[in-house]
C-alpha cells in the first residue's frame, strides 16, 4: 500500500508539473518585430504630418498606433548598422564597435561575444527566425544563424544601396568581371547547416518586389509556428523605405507622392499582410507585435529623379547625424488585454526593448558588460505612467555626438548642413567646433532647433556633464573596442 502511495503521489506530481509547465509555455507571449528603414517622424499618418496629408495613405499602419502604444518620444540611432546592434544588445552601439554604418571591404562586424536578444528568446525555449535586412556583419560568427536566429529567409546582409552600385561602376569603367563579384545577393537559411545558401542577385529589378517576398516568408513562418506548442520570435527587417525607393508594379502610381510615396503605400500594406496573418492564425491575443522605424529619413531619393523623399515631420534632422529628426521615429507596440492603446510622449529609446522583452518572458540579462537599455515592461503594461528612461546619448567616431536629457538636446560640437543643391544635413553634412562650449535646444519649443541656448540655459549643461559622465565611468569596467572611422586614420 505505502508503494502504491507513493507512486500515485508520484504520478499526481508529474502531472501537475507538467500542466504547470504547459500553461507556462501557453501564457509566453510570440513577439513579432518589425523594423522599417529610412521611416521619418512625417511619413505616417498617425505622426499628424504624414499619410494622407502627403497624397500616401498608410491605414495598416495607423491602425496598428492605435491598438497599442504610439510612442511620440521613441529614439533610435543614427544609421541603420548602429540601431540594429543597439535593438540586439541593448547597449550603445558604440560598445559593440558598431558605431557606423557597415559597408562592405570595413572591419566592422557583430561580435561573437555579443548576447543578442533573439539568444535571451532561445534561452526560454522559443523559436526564432529573421526575415529580410540584416546589416551587421557577414563574417561567419555575425550572421544571424550564428546569432541565435534557427532560421534566416530573403536575407539581405548588406544595405539596400548595393543595388545602385553596378550601375555606377560601370559608370567608372570597372569591369564586368569586377561588377559581378561585388553584385549584392539574397541569402536563406538551411535546416542543419552553419552556413547561409547563396539566392538570387539583388538587384533594380529585385527591388521592386523583394518587399512582397519578405512578407510572403513572414506570413509563412507566422502560420507554420502558430501550430506548433513553442512561442516564437519573428524578426522583420522590411527594406523600404530605403532609396531606391522602387515599389511592386501594383503600387506604382498608387499615392500622389511620387515613387518614394508608393514604397510608403507598399509596406503598409506589407505590414497588414503580417498583421492579418497572426489574426488569422487566432494568435493575436498572446503576440506582441512592435513595429520601429531604424532611423530618421533620407530626405531626397535623387536616384529615382524623384526629389520627394522621408520626413523628419518638425524636427530637424537626416539619417547620419545625431539631431533630432534623425533619431526620433516612429514607434509603437501592441499586446491586446496587456497593453491597454494610449499615445505617450514618453521617453523610449531603441535599447529598452532587450531588458524589457526580457522581463516579459523571463530570460536573464547579462550582468558581465554594460546594457543601456532600460526595463520599460511597467511603463508599456500600464503599471507606472512615466517611462523609466529620461536621458540618452548618441555618439559618431567614438565621440560623444549629441545628448538628450527631459526636453534638451545638446551638441559637443554643431551639425552644419553641407553646400551645394540640396543641402543636406545627415552623412553629407559636416560637425564643426564651437567656442569652448556644447550648443543646447529646448526641443519642446524648438523642434527645428533653431535657438541655441547656452547662454540662458546654462543649468542643463549640468546634468549633461553628470550623464556623461556616468558613461564615461562605466568604461572603466567596461572598455569599448577602438571606433571605427573611414576619416580618421591610427598612426
Amino acid at each position: 500500500m505505502k508503494n502504491k502511495i507513493t507512486i500515485r503521489t508520484l504520478l499526481a506530481g508529474l502531472l501537475v508539473t507538467a500542466l504547470i509547465s504547459s500553461a507556462s509555455a501557453a501564457d509566453k507571449p510570440n513577439v513579432v518585430l518589425m523594423l522599417s528603414d529610412n521611416m521619418g517622424y512625417g511619413d505616417l499618418g498617425s505622426y499628424g504630418s504624414g499619410g494622407e496629408l502627403r497624397g500616401m495613405p498608410t491605414p495598416r499602419i495607423d491602425q496598428l498606433a492605435s491598438e497599442g502604444v504610439m510612442l511620440t518620444q521613441f529614439f533610435v540611432e543614427p544609421g541603420c548598422t548602429p540601431t540594429r546592434a543597439a535593438l540586439l544588445t541593448g547597449r550603445y552601439s558604440q560598445r559593440a564597435g558598431l558605431g557606423s554604418i557597415i559597408i562592405a571591404g570595413t572591419p566592422s562586424t557583430l561580435q561573437d561575444s555579443e548576447v543578442t536578444l533573439a539568444e535571451l528568446f532561445k534561452s526560454k525555449d522559443y523559436a526564432t527566425a529573421i526575415v529580410g535586412k540584416w546589416h551587421l556583419g557577414e563574417e561567419k560568427q555575425s550572421l544571424p544563424i550564428h546569432q541565435g536566429f534557427d532560421e534566416y529567409h530573403v536575407g539581405i546582409l548588406q544595405t539596400t544601396d548595393c543595388t545602385l552600385y553596378p550601375d555606377g561602376m560601370r559608370r567608372s569603367g570597372i569591369p564586368e568581371a569586377a561588377i559581378a563579384k561585388s553584385q549584392c545577393t539574397i541569402w536563406e537559411s538551411e535546416p542543419g547547416k552553419d552556413v547561409l545558401k547563396k539566392g538570387r542577385p539583388y538587384d533594380l529589378e529585385y527591388r521592386r518586389h523583394i518587399e512582397g517576398d519578405i512578407a510572403q516568408a513572414s506570413v509563412k513562418y507566422i502560420k507554420e509556428q502558430a501550430k506548433e506548442k513553442k512561442p516564437f520570435f519573428l524578426y522583420v527587417g522590411w527594406s523600404h523605405v530605403h532609396y531606391p525607393a522602387l515599389p511592386h508594379p501594383d503600387f506604382e502610381g498608387k499615392s500622389s507622392a511620387g515613387l518614394f510615396g508608393d514604397a510608403v503605400m507598399e509596406l503598409d500594406y506589407r505590414t497588414g499582410q503580417v498583421l492579418d496573418a497572426i489574426k488569422e492564425a487566432g494568435i493575436e491575443d498572446n503576440t506582441i507585435v512592435i513595429w520601429l522605424s531604424d532611423n530618421g529619413p533620407a530626405t531626397t531619393q535623387g536616384s529615382n529623379n524623384d526629389f520627394l523623399g522621408s520626413s523628419a515631420g518638425p524636427f530637424r534632422g537626416e539619417v547620419g547625424d545625431a539631431l533630432e529628426g534623425s533619431l526620433r521615429v516612429p514607434g509603437m507596440i501592441k499586446w491586446p488585454k496587456k497593453i491597454k492603446p494610449a499615445k505617450s510622449n514618453e521617453m523610449v529609446a531603441v535599447h529598452d526593448f532587450y531588458p524589457t522583452l526580457a522581463n516579459i518572458i523571463g530570460a536573464k540579462v547579462p550582468t558581465d558588460r554594460a546594457i543601456d537599455g532600460v526595463d520599460q515592461s511597467d511603463f508599456f503594461l500600464g503599471k507606472n505612467k512615466q517611462s523609466a528612461r529620461e536621458s540618452l546619448i548618441t555618439f559618431m567616431e567614438g565621440e560623444v555626438a549629441a545628448v538628450r536629457w527631459k526636453q534638451w538636446r545638446i551638441y559637443p560640437k554643431q551639425f552644419i548642413a553641407s553646400a551645394g543643391n540640396p543641402s543636406l544635413m545627415g552623412v553629407g553634412g559636416y560637425r564643426a567646433e564651437g567656442m569652448g562650449y556644447p550648443s543646447v535646444y529646448n526641443i519642446a519649443r524648438d523642434p527645428r532647433e533653431q535657438w541655441n541656448q547656452t547662454a540662458v540655459s546654462a543649468f542643463v549643461l549640468g546634468p549633461y556633464m553628470k550623464i556623461v559622465g556616468e558613461y564615461q565611468k562605466s568604461l572603466e569596467k567596461y572598455p569599448n573596442p577602438p571606433a571605427f572611422s573611414m576619416t580618421k586614420f591610427a598612426k
